[in-house]
């Protein structure tokens, strides 16, 4: 059967929602288009969404257009909500960038790009807005292929002869059939649309209801049958709370899922209900086929970006949160507090909550300022009363140059474990990666996967500014345990113990790297101001690597660190007039660009963290002591012997089940 789960994604204001309201309205799903300006849009549905004027939830909605299934998926424009965004990718056969016939294409735009283009989504663009004065159709088009791809081709007219002579030249064999042919069939430009190789471009203006129709015969046109895989698959991509049931969204991306289904989970859990929404109503349905996006109730462990059954593993998010704020509850019970942004976080991976032991405090991580606005909106009507948020920071993190040893060994009186990790730095947004080379001659499975486990289960922080630890692979190479006194919290003590002493030793010898988050940023100015901004732009450590012109204006485009941004966006809308605008999106970690500063004015003391000590504790008739961490190493029990380590074995589900 033909079906499509199309996204509509856009910068803010490029009328994203809008098209997505005179979507329903042609469709015959609503009766009334509602407008953002007047808070009555159908698929945004929550009060803060309404009174703010901007998507920050994805939504969807069911369609027949033609005859075809569709799906349709709004997702957030806001910079701040681009992870909500990004987590919805996975589950889109098409995609609909809105572009703005006033802005063309913005930074944002430029990024929403780069993320489909990272997850291999076909997409088409609808040049909203051409209802304004000065829009110009030819210098549209010339921008979108300067900025985004040459394969970016008028669909207005399927016959014209110029779509099928621009869509041959971007394919040999589509070439090949157009010289004989003198145009291409339709599977061949559906083909070049789902390889990415042509963008299809239509223009219109919601708002005045013109080429909606044309968007929509487009987007019943392009899928071809599917055959999907007989065995059950699935991908979440958003957990929602309402009324005080938890809601997982998914795309069923094999099989057929049915209400009370047992989900191959960890632990396994039943599907109560399968849901078909539209905007805030749903119909229930009992069961539900390959192609489908429905929401569930009755899982309470998985989490977006989450796959189920043979679904195989997503690409990690490229979006991070890069702020931390300190949560201040005042009158309110720190845990409630603390419980409830945890269910927040379920909804939404790029927020980060973390109880800070030596701290005594909560810290929040996320995307920006008005994220942090709506958690604060989202506390006060969950918990009725106002949480305070202490002054932001940048999200420092740490790394290491080059491979380190770690050793960590417990021994008080009648407790014994030893464990040997190598830690490896890998490349910069890679994570954390764990896995073992020790032989079961050496270490028992079971206290294998326990070492690894209690390795994965904390976030480790580094030595520099205690920062955490990220682009690491940690390594089990060997370890002991005593027959009689070992016990599991045994091997936690070791292990932690292990990898604080490597990043300590790597800290020594001048190979522990700080980390900060990056903005890509696009800095549009007057051709006038180009010398202010590219002296604002080298006083903030930037690294701007194309000027280009559009129009009037000067474009600017590289990457500088977050922590110099600051309230830039104010200072080039007074130096320009209100003509001037900057976009930034995280572009990921890199090396600090004033790592001494920061560190000098952290002050971090590792001894005095004793929550986080590399010291190891030996035991000498019949009593424990310490041992420094820069003498651990020497006396350790086990000599490593790389002629008994076996190959390497990640640390994957299958591992563990072993």
């Amino acid at each position: 059967m033909k079906q499509a789960v199309v996204g509509i994604l856009a910068h803010v204001d490029a009328g994203k929602t809008t098209l997505a309201e005179a979507m329903l309205l042609h469709a015959g799903i609503i009766r009334s288009a509602g407008r953002v300006d007047h808070g009555n849009t159908h698929l945004d549905t929550d009060e803060q969404e309404r009174s703010r004027g901007i998507t920050i939830f994805s939504a969807q909605a069911a369609l027949s257009w033609n005859g075809v299934p569709l799906t349709l998926v709004d997702t957030p424009g806001h910079v701040d909500f681009s992870a909500e965004a990004e987590r919805t990718l996975a589950v889109l056969d098409v995609a609909v960038l809105v572009i703005g016939a006033n802005d063309g294409v913005t930074g944002h735009a430029a990024t929403l790009w780069r993320l489909l283009e990272r997850y291999g989504v076909p997409t088409v663009l609808f040049v909203n807005k051409m209802d304004l004065d000065g829009a110009d159709r030819d210098a549209l088009l010339a921008q979108l292929h300067v900025r985004l791809s040459d394969g970016c081709t008028d669909f207005s007219d399927l016959t014209a002869p110029e779509l099928h002579e621009a869509a041959a030249a971007t394919d040999e064999s589509a070439l090949d059939e157009y010289l004989e042919q003198g145009v291409l069939f339709d599977k061949t430009l559906r083909r070049l649309v789902g390889e990415r190789k042509v963008f299809p471009v239509l223009f219109g203006s919601a708002l005045r209801d013109t080429g909606v129709d044309g968007l929509l015969d487009l987007l019943a046109w392009l899928p071809e049958e599917r055959t999907w895989p007989a065995e059950f698959a699935a991908r979440v991509y958003k957990v929602t709370h309402e009324r005080g049931e938890r809601v997982t969204w998914l795309k069923v991306c094999g099989g057929t899922l049915r209400t009370k289904d047992v989900i191959s989970a960890d632990p396994p859990e039943k599907v109560n209900q399968i849901r078909i929404y539209t905007g805030a109503k749903f119909e229930l349905a009992p069961q539900v086929s390959a192609g489908t996006v429905c929401a569930v109730t009755g899982l309470s462990q998985v989490r977006p970006g989450d796959v189920l059954g043979a679904e195989p593993a997503q690409p990690r998010p490229l979006l991070a949160p890069v702020l931390a704020y300190r949560v201040e509850p005042g009158s309110i019970d720190e845990h409630t507090v603390f419980s409830v942004l945890r269910e927040l976080a379920e909804e939404d991976p790029m927020l980060g909550v973390a109880w800070d032991d030596q701290l005594g405090e909560i810290r929040l991580m996320l995307m920006g300022a008005i994220q942090l606005e709506v958690v604060r909106e989202r506390l006060h009507q969950r918990l009725g009363a106002d949480v305070a948020f202490g002054q932001g920071s940048i999200l420092y993190k740490e790394t290491i140059a080059a491979p380190v040893m770690g050793y960590g060994h417990y021994e008080p009186l009648r407790h014994y474990a030893e464990t040997h990790l190598l830690l490896e730095p890998l490349p910069r947004g890679a994570g954390m990666q764990y896995g073992t080379v020790c032989s079961t001659d050496d270490l028992d499975l079971n206290w294998q996967r326990l070492i690894l486990t209690h390795a994965m289960e904390r976030e480790h922080k580094g030595a520099l500014i205690a920062a955490p630890i990220t682009d690491m692979r940690i390594t089990l190479v060997s370890g002991k345990a005593h027959l009689k006194h070992t016990e599991g919290g045994d091997f936690r003590q070791a292990t932690y113990r292990a990898i604080r002493q490597g990043l300590m030793t790597a800290k020594e010898r001048g190979d522990a790297v700080l980390l900060e988050p990056w903005y890509r940023f696009t800095l549009e100015v007057p051709s006038g101001c180009v010398g202010r901004a590219l002296a604002d732009l080298t006083r903030m450590h930037a690294r701007f690597d194309t000027l280009d012109s559009r129009g009037e204006l000067a474009v600017i485009e590289g990457e500088l660190p977050a922590s110099e941004l600051g309230d830039y966006a104010l200072d080039v809308a007074a130096y320009t007039g209100g003509q001037g605008s900057i976009s930034c999106v995280l572009s990921g970690y890199e090396p600090c660009h004033d790592a001494d500063r920061v560190i000098e004015e952290a002050a971090y003391n590792y001894l005095e963290d004793l929550p986080n000590t590399p010291d190891s504790v030996f035991c000498s008739h019949g009593a424990g002591y310490n041992v420094w961490w820069n003498r651990a190493a020497e006396m350790m029990h086990v000599k490593d012997d790389p002629a008994r380590q076996r190959p390497y074995r990640p640390a994957d589900p299958s591992f563990f089940s072993r």
